[in-house]
């Protein structure tokens, strides 16, 4: 008698279930991007006029403006920090750790919060008025853009973590707190640039 060692299928083989399409992340970084190329153009508009302006030897920022680097510098460590707690939701849910992304994703929205309100104060130091001058207008212009788009991303966390509240999301479906995340490291990108090329070189 011969011994066959190959394995034998059971009669009916489950059907694998089909791969859960990921339409949300997807559509969250084709809008991702086009903040960037916006917020890019903006951006670079910005420092085509302050190159113009300071190559015939004028001063860029209006009489009596001052741009301190205590509250962008903090603002920038502060996003930074808001990266890990995005990363730390993601590593929650793949483990089916809800407890653990809500506290993530709450954290979140508080460096959010932290952010906005360093900004408030900090336009309330520089003292820009917006009609002023060219310069004005478009430095107001850079760092109000970026504002909406904070304000977006922590409406987008605010909506997942009130999703994850209610149940939803798990291990088997983490697009809602991915694509949060693909936004969230955007903006934080974003205003990056912004800190260099506003803040920091002036």
């Amino acid at each position: 008698m011969t011994t066959s060692y190959r394995p034998t299928l059971p009669a009916a083989v489950a059907v694998a279930e089909p791969s859960r399409p990921r339409l949300l992340v997807l559509a969250t970084s084709l809008a991702s991007i086009g903040f960037v190329a916006g917020y890019g153009a903006l951006m670079a508009m910005y420092l085509a006029e302050r190159a113009a302006v300071i190559s015939t030897g004028e001063t860029w920022l209006p009489a009596g403006t001052v741009i301190p680097l205590t509250q962008p510098n903090f603002m920038a460590l502060t996003l930074v920090w808001s990266l890990v707690s995005m990363a730390w939701a993601i590593a929650a849910i793949n483990n089916d750790d809800r407890s653990n992304a809500k506290i993530a994703l709450s954290l979140t929205l508080l460096f959010g919060l932290g952010v906005l309100a360093q900004t408030g104060y900090l336009l309330f130091l520089m003292e820009v008025e917006i009609a002023a001058t060219r310069a004005g207008l478009l430095l107001l212009a850079v760092i109000g853009s970026h504002l909406a788009i904070l304000v977006g991303a922590m409406g987008y966390v605010l909506v997942t973590l009130m999703r994850l509240f209610v149940g939803e999301y798990s291990s088997r479906d983490t697009d809602g707190i991915w694509a949060a995340t693909v936004f969230w490291y955007v903006m934080v990108g974003l205003y990056l640039v912004l800190w260099y090329a506003v803040y920091i070189t002036k």
